[in-house]
């Protein structure tokens, strides 16, 4: 690993450790040539597909561009980042399942607003409201009421 201060290839692991989930390691490195310290992580990458674009073009997934959304959406909301690296997983993790070499942009669309409305209801309703394309105030209506209205209890029938 090349010191990212002076470009010395002469660098030296120090300290090694998991995350509790134990899918990321963080290694504290000391650079032989300067003496200067950095951290690295380590983390499975996994080939995630291709996002086909609604004008056909394809781009590669970027976890990156994803997670600037949903902080845009999630701007001065009371979710923590560990919460929104959480859902991040949790989309990726949907993506990989799938077994899909390529997930048309509105299949992700809806992934990140599932898990939006469980994060923060304004967030989703930010989000939607940019990702809908909404025509009108009734189509912005719809989803405030889809997101006010609470779930009905489910009632047991007795055999």
């Amino acid at each position: 690993m090349k010191c990212p201060f002076c470009g010395a290839a002469s660098t030296q692991v120090t300290d090694t450790r998991e995350n509790d989930e134990g899918d990321i390691i963080r290694r504290r490195r000391r650079c032989g040539d300067c003496d200067k310290r950095f951290t690295t992580y380590e983390r499975i990458e996994l080939k995630l597909p291709q996002v086909v674009k609604k004008n056909g073009s394809r781009a590669e997934y970027e976890r990156e561009k994803l997670l600037g959304s949903m902080k845009l959406a999630l701007r001065k909301r009371p979710v923590t980042a560990e919460s929104v690296e959480h859902a991040l997983d949790r989309i990726e993790s949907r993506l990989l399942s799938l077994g899909e070499r390529e997930v048309p942009s509105d299949k992700l669309g809806e992934l990140v607003m599932r898990e939006l409305k469980r994060l923060d209801k304004v967030a989703y309703i930010r989000f939607a409201s940019v990702y809908r394309n909404f025509e009108d105030a009734e189509e912005f209506s719809e989803v405030i009421r889809e997101v006010s209205t609470p779930a009905k209890p489910r009632t047991r029938t007795r055999s």
